[in-house]
């Protein structure tokens, strides 16, 4: 069902740290620019709304904008709960507009599913979702509704991943051999709500950054991956809840190619830059090796202020990173934001929009199909692997990081490696 012909609305189901840094920034400067209208953002609870509504730096670059806060902080009470209150919401927004989904990983399939039965078009972070069958559900139910549904691997997006895409698929780099790769997270993450969501029994460090580098793995080399082993190291958060908050990494892939991933919420708090991330590619030539290397935690900016900042990790010498996400002033009013976050924010947007102009079903399918074929953006139908190494990733690190293999035959699944 295609949204009236007016600039769609846009419901943010989540109100946490991605929403408020990089998806509501990103959807202000698209309302700014006529492309969506009204935005609704629905959060567990009303504090975190109450808390971006009077957010100083997203006040000073869109000082145009709002948005409506489900629950109200008028009108409830800061820590009351309302864990269905998504399904009104999304029940209410207009058919064929669009749905950002941005909460913790264990509860995107059902608010996915939820977005889908309402003819919602949906942005939603990475991962898609946490098994491959629901990965397969989630294609086919928006396929049959003619519904875009795009997974925000933003790193896709940095325009380095798309050059490196090119060159390789144009042979340059011949044949991907072995890879390293890192996402190390700041400390004071332990401080957030990352205590009450990203647990042993939910999630873990490479399920939720991990996926990053896989994906883009895939992504480069048209690759897919076959065999999974995650070691987990149990640590307490402030809460004393406990969560694999270290992980090492492994992944095969059908080339034999191998990489390896760490991952943790363990970057020091008084490290000058934001996190430590990266990407090192050794590959075969036909006379000599390649190599493709990628430091992402360091763009070569070093500022040295007049004293530290008042947000976490905020130090006095800092190594800022303009290539993710910043906002700046061009000129016009307010600020406006830049990097392969927005940008990418803005491709499934823009991707959600144009399949809600589309009356026909048949010509959104078509549509969806494109993008599923193009495979720059991710969706359920391109980027389903992601689902099998998240359940194989999963399986490994419960117990205790054994090899699990993905099998791709008529029905893929993943299973434990027998020895003989």
């Amino acid at each position: 069902m295609a949204a009236d012909k007016h600039p769609p609305r846009v419901t943010i189901i989540g109100g946490g740290m991605i929403t408020k840094i990089q998806l509501l920034p990103s959807i202000y400067q698209l309302q700014r620019e006529g492309l969506v209208g009204e935005i609704h953002v629905c959060a567990l609870m009303a504090a975190p709304l109450a808390e971006m509504k009077t957010d100083a730096t997203l006040n000073k670059a869109f000082p145009e904008a709002g948005f409506t806060a489900h629950p109200d902080p008028e009108t409830v009470s800061a820590d009351e709960r309302f864990p269905e209150l998504y399904k009104k919401i999304l029940a209410d927004a207009p058919r064929g507009s669009i749905a950002v989904i941005a909460v913790p990983d264990q509860l995107h399939y059902p608010i996915l599913k939820e977005a889908i039965k309402n003819d919602l078009h949906v942005c939603i972070v990475k991962p898609l979702v946490l098994e491959y069958t629901q990965a397969e559900e989630i294609a086919s139910l928006a396929y049959e509704r003619g519904l875009v549904v795009g997974v925000e691997y933003h790193k896709r997006f940095d325009h380095r991943n798309l050059m490196a895409r090119e060159a390789y698929r144009a042979g340059k780099f011949g044949q991907f051999r072995l890879a390293q790769a890192q996402m190390i997270e700041p400390y004071y993450y332990r401080d957030s709500n990352f205590q009450n969501w990203c647990t042993c029994e939910n999630s873990d460090m490479f399920t939720y950054v991990g996926c990053h580098y896989v994906d883009l793995i895939a992504f480069i080399t048209g690759l897919r991956p076959v065999s999974v082993s995650v070691y987990g190291i149990v640590d307490k958060y402030p809460n004393g809840r406990e969560g694999f908050l270290w992980t090492d990494g492994r992944v095969i892939w059908e080339n034999g190619a191998s990489l390896s991933v760490v991952d943790a919420i363990g970057y020091p708090n008084a490290a000058a830059g934001g996190n430590a991330q990266g990407l090192a590619m050794w590959c075969q030539g036909d006379n000599d090796a390649t190599l493709l290397v990628h430091c992402d935690q360091y763009r070569g900016v070093k500022h040295s202020y007049n004293s530290t900042g008042n947000e976490p990790g905020d130090t006095i010498y800092a190594e800022p990173n303009p290539d993710y996400f910043q906002l700046i002033d061009l000129g016009g009013g307010g600020l406006t934001p830049v990097g392969y976050g927005h940008r990418s924010a803005e491709y499934i947007i823009r991707a959600c929009r144009q399949a809600g102009m589309i009356d026909d079903i048949s010509e959104r399918r078509k549509l969806v199909k494109r993008f599923d074929d193009e495979g720059i953006m991710a969706t359920p139908a391109n980027s389903s692997y992601n689902e099998l190494v998240v359940q194989a990733a999963r399986k490994s690190i419960l117990a205790g990081g054994r090899e699990v293999l993905i099998n791709y035959d008529d029905e893929p699944a993943v299973r434990f490696r027998k020895y003989d």
